[in-house]
């Protein structure tokens, strides 16, 4: 990034990265990664895209990015997953608590009892 403000200039800073034509052997794919990172892969059917979504270990969030919002919310529904998003993704109110599934979560923190 050339165009940040001087108070900015000497930071670290990540564009985010989209990853396309990925697979599920991919460890970018199978890793949970932690910042602006997305792995975009390919599907057949609605069963396809659960059964491989939920073949793995973690599952701390998922997004479903779709132009059809009644697709999104059936396949939200199934996903193994703590937190989940339609057409965007970590916006994520404090107030709400937070945790996954599997091996990504020993339970829930933050929120408001």
């Amino acid at each position: 990034v050339t165009d940040l403000p001087d108070d900015l200039k000497n930071g670290y800073f990540l564009e985010p990265a989209i990853f396309t034509n990925c697979n599920d052997d991919m460890t970018i794919v199978k890793d949970e990664i932690f910042g602006m990172v997305m792995s975009v892969l390919s599907f057949s059917s609605e069963e396809d895209v659960l059964q491989r979504a939920n073949n793995s270990e973690l599952g701390l969030a998922a997004g479903v990015f779709t132009k059809d919002v009644q697709r999104a919310h059936r396949i939200i529904q199934k996903l193994e997953a703590g937190s989940t998003w339609i057409n965007n993704y970590n916006l994520v109110p404090m107030q709400l608590p937070w945790g996954g599934y599997k091996k990504s979560s020993i339970g829930r923190e933050n929120g408001i009892a």
